[in-house]
């Protein structure tokens, strides 16, 4: 059953890949938000605020993070236009295993999301981003990516099944892309007013944020590590479990 299962979504995930490299303009539309935002804050605003360190060093982490957010709407799109194309059906009518039709959807946005996410990396490296981090922090910036774009990915999974438009479909990543802006990622929560700093330091995006940054200027990670992972992985479980039940109500 579990070489059943792999053999399955190894075909179908060919089968996505290939969706995308005929279609590259995804990986380009993902990143040119993100890339913009570098531009327009490390040049435009970056002299006027102060974090003690690069501005491009400062900021990097959470233009990822929206990285993943822009680009995870695909995902949902093309899980919508699956459905409505009635190929979920014929699948059914295969002998498949059915979990392994949203695993290649899943697997296609990571392997996507991760060439944009080094793609932007190049470019703030182009804009002079540095880091003394080593190999095994690179590593563990890149688990918590990957963690991260699986939670939002399977999250994603759930409006391209119940959705009634393509808008519909990629709508719902609008909030988790602004969601950096009210974070540490652009500025110092300490300069926010009283009710905004709580709600910027108490959520998921912060966390992730100043573990990521603490990675790569080599700095004590603390608890936001352990409070990132929380994050992570707690919304990768709910949005799978979530995901799957309203799979298995589709295709009941």
């Amino acid at each position: 059953m579990t070489k059943h299962f792999f053999g399955d979504t190894t075909v179908l995930l060919g089968r996505s890949l290939r969706h995308i490299t005929r279609s590259m303009d995804t990986i380009i539309t993902t990143t040119i938000m993100p890339i913009a935002f570098l531009l327009l804050f490390v040049y435009v605003f970056g002299g006027a605020i102060k974090t003690g360190t690069s501005y491009v060093n400062y900021l990097l982490p959470g233009i990822l993070l929206i990285t993943v957010a822009s680009g995870i709407a695909y995902t949902a799109f093309r899980l919508f236009l699956d459905m409505k194309s009635g190929i979920f059906e014929r699948f059914q009518s295969m002998p498949i295993a059915r979990s392994s039709v949203l695993w290649a959807h899943v697997l296609t946005s990571l392997v996507a999301n991760l060439i944009s996410l080094v793609v932007v990396v190049l470019v703030a490296l182009l804009m002079g981003f540095h880091s003394g981090a080593g190999v095994a922090a690179w590593l563990a910036v890149a688990g918590i990516l990957i963690l991260f774009t699986l939670a939002l990915t399977w999250l994603a999974v759930i409006p391209g099944l119940t959705a009634k438009t393509p808008d519909g479909a990629s709508a719902f990543s609008y909030p988790l892309i602004f969601l950096p802006f009210i974070s540490s990622a652009f500025v110092p929560t300490d300069t926010m007013p009283g009710p905004v700093r709580v709600f910027a330091e108490n959520q998921p995006v912060t966390s992730i944020v100043n573990a990521i940054r603490d990675l790569f200027t080599q700095q004590p990670v603390g608890t936001d590590i352990w409070i990132a992972l929380g994050w992570c992985v707690g919304l990768l479980v709910v949005a799978y479990v979530f995901a799957m039940n309203t799979y298995r109500r589709k295709i009941a």
